[in-house]
């Protein structure tokens, strides 16, 4: 049997195949209507997403900051980028006492070594709970999260926020350093070293945050000891 090419949107010729062609290329059509459907409802459910959820850019920064609805001190001119907000290291540094203990647990408290100092170093493959230089402020219907500058990324040096930020949150970021390099890395306070992107909420948090972690300055350790769970 001769093979006959049909176009998914072309009816134009259906007429004069033979029955058999004639269903497969129904078939073609109707599957061509459905994925265009489909394509059409996701495309609109992203778009209702990107709506709800909007990463805020640096005109609508200056206006959370200029407001006072966002608070971030102290800040300097140049820390606010396209779609984020430059943050410094700040001068406290937590470093786990493994000595002190076998193996961590989530029932029991964790012990660390404080450190103040206005640079450190971090040996190869090692671990580090840090903070930022800088106070935060979120309102309620905000949300960030922690971003490592790609140029620090670069040298191996990998940074979280230990948690979510919330709105409603205030206070130091405390910040998880991770030197996944075979070289140590020496950190200075008042470098850029991480980035924080804000998103704006569909509506107000119905309960803003004011967990364990409320208001805290300097880097704070793991607190899920606290939890109250069964």
């Amino acid at each position: 049997m001769t093979k006959r090419n049909v176009s998914p949107g072309d009816n134009r010729n259906i007429s004069c195949l033979h029955h058999g062609e004639q269903a497969i290329a129904c078939t073609i059509m109707q599957q061509t209507t459905i994925y265009h459907c489909l394509r059409d409802e996701y495309s609109f459910k992203i778009k209702k997403i990107l709506e709800e959820l909007m990463i805020l850019s640096d005109k609508t920064i200056y206006k959370y900051l200029e407001s006072g609805e966002l608070i971030i001190d102290p800040m300097e001119i140049g820390q606010v980028q396209p779609a984020s907000v430059d943050i410094r290291l700040g001068s406290s540094f937590l470093k786990l006492d493994e000595n002190s203990f076998e193996a961590m647990t989530l029932t029991d408290e964790i012990k660390y070594i404080s450190i103040q100092a206005n640079e450190i170093i971090i040996p190869s493959n090692s671990f580090l709970l840090a903070t930022t230089m800088e106070y935060i402020k979120l309102p309620c219907n905000l949300t960030a999260f922690v971003e490592g500058r790609s140029s620090i990324g670069r040298m191996g040096l990998f940074i979280q926020n230990a948690g979510w930020v919330d709105p409603g949150f205030e206070g130091e970021i405390t910040l998880e350093l991770y030197n996944a390099n075979r070289l140590p890395i020496k950190l200075e306070t008042g470098r850029r070293i991480c980035q924080l992107v804000f998103a704006q909420m569909d509506e107000e948090a119905l309960n803003p945050y004011q967990g364990k972690y409320q208001g805290q300055r300097s880097a704070v350790g793991s607190r899920i000891f606290m939890d109250d769970e069964c």
